[in-house]
């Protein structure tokens, strides 16, 4: 499968912005988070005098994870805060939580981003299959691109800069802010149509989170889910499809590996 349409009543206006998420959509050098979120919450949980059993708290907290996911990391883990303090604990202010996340994180993730920087690994290895070519054709055709991540703004940029795919983005460059309420992807979304006076059917967003989806079709945008395989880097994730379904996604990929039949939607499709 390299696409399918999930809104039969699907109509394409003239796409002129597109917004991409980043982790999981385009780059996977944060694969694995989730391996390193949960278990971080739960070792957090069970320290509290009222938690559950351990297995049962980390598919508790595996859920509340997954449907934060999108959101910027803070929401999390001020999730983790609440649940803390609902077990009878005392919970530390959920930047601290954050903080200690980014350190386990950074310790799974440092070789592949040095790695990057170095030349040691190709860009094209810590992407899903086809991105970079597509957003370079995106680029080409004249689509004015966004990079939007719940991920903190500073690894965003370093990222994006390590994959060498920042130049197609320039300044439109967004990533999560300490001081959260300022920035989100729905602001982000109204941001672009306003300073562009465009219409929603000009915009396309790609993401393999709820989050930007829902966002997306809140403003009558065109919502392409990436149900994406981080691991392998290609093929399809039926739980992010499923997921992306449920959220409102207009239009399913595995990958950008046969984009053929996505160029010809949004540029050949246009009413």
């Amino acid at each position: 499968m390299s696409i399918e349409i999930i809104n039969s009543n699907l109509k394409v206006g003239r796409v002129s912005s597109a917004l991409f998420d980043f982790d999981g959509t385009i780059s996977v050098i944060r694969e694995g988070w989730q391996d390193v979120m949960v278990p971080m919450m739960v070792e957090e949980l069970m320290k509290t005098p009222d938690h559950e059993p351990e297995e049962e708290l980390r598919v508790y907290v595996r859920e509340y994870v997954d449907l934060l996911t999108g959101k910027d990391t803070i929401y999390q883990m001020m999730r983790l805060a609440e649940e803390v303090a609902a077990r009878g604990g005392e919970p530390l202010d959920p930047l601290d939580y954050k903080r200690e996340y980014h350190r386990r994180l950074w310790q799974r993730i440092e070789h592949r981003v040095a790695g990057l920087k170095a030349g040691e690994i190709n860009p094209r290895e810590m992407v899903i299959e086809g991105a970079i070519e597509f957003v370079k054709e995106m680029s080409r055709r004249g689509v004015n691109l966004y990079l939007a991540s719940g991920t903190d703004h500073a690894y965003v940029v370093d990222e994006a800069r390590a994959l060498g795919i920042d130049k197609y983005f320039g300044e439109h460059i967004y990533g999560a802010l300490d001081n959260y309420w300022e920035r989100s992807k729905a602001t982000i979304i109204k941001g672009i149509l306003e300073s562009n006076n465009l219409r929603g059917d000009s915009l396309v967003t790609f993401g393999d989170g709820f989050v930007e989806i829902e966002n997306c079709k809140e403003v009558g945008g065109l919502a392409i889910g990436v149900a994406s395989n981080e691991i392998a880097r290609r093929g399809i994730n039926e739980w992010k499809r499923e997921r992306l379904i449920r959220a409102g996604a207009d239009v399913i990929i595995p990958d950008f590996s046969d984009v053929a039949p996505l160029r010809k939607l949004l540029f050949d499709s246009a009413q």
